[in-house]
C-alpha cells in the first residue's frame, strides 16, 4: 500500500484567506488536530489547533498572521509504513501527500490510517486477539503458527512489540477462532507468557491502545 492510496478526499485543505476559525471548525469536524496550508498546489505547511489557539483574532485570514510552520510530507509512492513512522515521530494527525514535483496531492488523516491498520490486523472478522511475552533469541513465528495450528485455528496476522530496555518482546495475534483459552494453554505448555486474550468485545475496544504500541515498533 502506497501513500497516494490513502489520501483523504473528504477533507479540503486551508488557503491563506481562509479564517483561523473556519480552520478549527473543520478540526473539530474531521477530529483531527491539523490542516494543510496550500496556495494552488503548494504546499506552505501544517497548522495545528495550538498555533490557532495563539492567534489574537481568529476571524482575520491566517495568512494575516505570522506561522512558523512546521513541512512534514510523504511523497506519493511512499510506503504506508512511512506514514505511520513520521505520524508518530511527530504527532500529526494528518499527513500531506506530494507528487515527485513537489505539488500538493491531498492529505493523509489519522482516522485513512486506523482504518488501514484495521484492515492489516484482520480486525472486521470473527476471532480474537492473543498477546505473548517471549525472549528475543527464541522468537519463531513459524514455531507461534504451528501452535496456534495444532489447536485447528490459524494465525490470521501478528506484530512485535519490542522494548529498547528489555530482552522480551510481545507477540500480538490475531487469530480465526473466538475462545482462545485452550491455544493459551498450548502456549503455556511450551514456556510462552500469556499476557491477554480478548475476544471480540475486548479486541475492538483495545484496538487504539495497541495501535500506539504499533507505531513504536515501527519506529525501531
Amino acid at each position: 500500500m502506497l501513500a497516494i492510496d490513502l489520501i483523504n478526499d473528504l477533507i479540503s485543505p486551508l488557503k491563506t484567506s481562509d479564517s483561523a476559525e473556519k480552520a478549527l471548525h473543520m478540526m473539530e469536524d474531521f477530529k483531527i488536530s491539523h490542516l494543510p496550508i496550500v496556495n494552488d498546489t503548494e504546499f506552505l505547511g501544517l497548522i495545528s489547533d495550538d498555533d490557532i489557539f495563539e492567534m489574537n483574532d481568529d476571524a482575520q485570514p491566517i495568512g494575516n498572521h505570522q506561522l512558523s510552520l512546521v513541512h512534514p510530507f510523504v511523497y506519493r509512492y511512499q510506503h504506508i509504513y512511512d506514514v505511520m513512522r513520521l505520524m508518530a515521530e511527530q504527532k500529526l494527525t494528518v499527513v500531506p501527500v506530494l507528487d515527485e514535483k513537489n505539488n500538493y496531492l491531498g492529505m493523509i488523516s489519522i482516522n485513512s490510517l486506523l482504518n488501514y491498520f484495521s484492515e492489516i490486523a484482520s480486525l472486521s472478522g470473527p476471532g480474537g486477539v492473543l498477546v505473548l511475552e517471549i525472549g528475543q533469541r527464541e522468537y519463531s513465528l513459524s514455531e507461534i503458527s504451528r501452535i496456534v495450528e495444532s489447536n485447528d485455528a490459524n494465525v490470521l496476522s501478528s506484530y512485535i512489540t519490542s522494548n529498547a530496555d528489555s530482552s522480551r518482546v510481545e507477540v500480538t495475534l490475531r487469530i480465526d477462532r473466538s475462545d482462545l483459552s485452550a491455544i493459551a494453554a498450548s502456549f503455556e505448555r511450551f514456556n510462552y507468557t500469556v499476557l491477554s486474550s480478548f475476544d471480540q468485545k475486548a479486541r475492538i475496544d483495545d484496538t487504539m491502545d495497541r495501535f500506539d504500541s504499533f507505531m513504536n515498533y515501527l519506529n525501531i
